[in-house]
């Protein structure tokens, strides 16, 4: 596994303490092949729509791998990370936080990213968004405002934004400069915002231009404050105990895919490589919140 520095004692205070409960890892000597592939995906919209969105997926993974395919979808993201971490699953799609969390707890890797634009690396954005009425121009004009994040795990509706405050306009929550609350999901952060139970928030840029493209938002209502810089994207991991034929199949699975039809619904031209050390960046980033541990034991 590539060198890197451990996850922060500030970057694990991101988390509930769910996520700090013990789990036994998938560490060990290569297991058997799976009957049935058990494939985590992050509950970061509707669980009925991310299930439906990645119906072309199971399916191609079941003709690929020649095995059943089980789509989860958790309720949260601790969940989803603990499930990995004590080998409930053997395929996860995580947020690059979530990640860097669940590696922390169990022996899983990364090896595949969507690439959204063909040829350009695996990389996404963030967006800090703001109810069209607050008359929120600039991240500075955050303060005294309520802001709506997503799950604390999630590196787009939480991480990402957050440190944008704290980095750029210098607002941290726990100076008192802004109020906070975490409605789950992306899409509910974007719906919150818009109906003006939060001031602001921050999400996905992908996410916010597909609401807006569906019309589930208006972006009359809800308006783009700023995006963020390119942050690799969204990993899908594998346990690695995986028997080394499931675990070339798998990569051959996501990395050779060029069929339009499962593509679609990721808006994606294909998947790229990635391995551990593309996700430092976020590693670097969570010590900038500088939250206190203790708070969430």
């Amino acid at each position: 596994m590539i060198g890197r520095p451990r996850f922060t004692a500030a970057a694990a205070a991101l988390l509930t303490s769910a996520l700090l409960l013990s789990g036994c890892g998938a560490a060990g000597e290569a297991s058997a092949a799976p009957d049935t592939l058990r494939v985590a995906l992050l509950p970061d919209e509707n669980a009925s729509d991310v299930i439906k969105n990645n119906e072309p997926l199971k399916k191609h993974l079941e003709e690929e791998l020649e095995m059943d395919v089980e789509l989860v979808v958790t309720t949260d993201y601790s969940s989803m990370i603990e499930a990995m971490s004590r080998g409930r699953l053997e395929l996860a799609y995580f947020g690059p936080l979530s990640y860097v969390v669940a590696q922390e707890k169990a022996d899983i890797e990364p090896f595949a990213a969507l690439q959204e634009v063909d040829g350009e690396d695996p990389t996404y954005q963030s967006v800090f968004i703001a109810n069209a009425d607050a008359g929120i121009e600039s991240l500075a004009d955050v303060a005294g405002r309520t802001v709506a994040w997503g799950d604390q795990a999630s590196t787009s509706s939480h991480l990402i934004p957050k440190a944008m405050l704290a980095e750029e306009a210098d607002l941290r929550v726990d100076q008192g400069d802004y109020e906070e609350q975490h409605v789950g999901s992306h899409d509910a952060v974007a719906l919150a915002v818009q109906n003006g139970n939060a001031d602001a928030g921050g999400m996905s840029l992908p996410i916010y231009e597909r609401m807006v493209e569906e019309g589930v938002i208006d972006s009359e209502k809800v308006v783009k404050v700023q995006e963020s810089e390119p942050y690799a994207n969204y990993p899908w991991t594998m346990q690695s105990n995986l028997p080394e034929d499931v675990k070339g199949k798998l990569r051959a699975a996501f990395l050779e895919l060029e069929d339009p039809a499962v593509l679609e619904p990721f808006d994606a031209t294909g998947f790229e490589e990635v391995t551990d050390a593309d996700y430092d960046a976020v590693r670097d980033l969570a010590p900038l919140l500088d939250i206190n541990l203790e708070d969430y034991q």
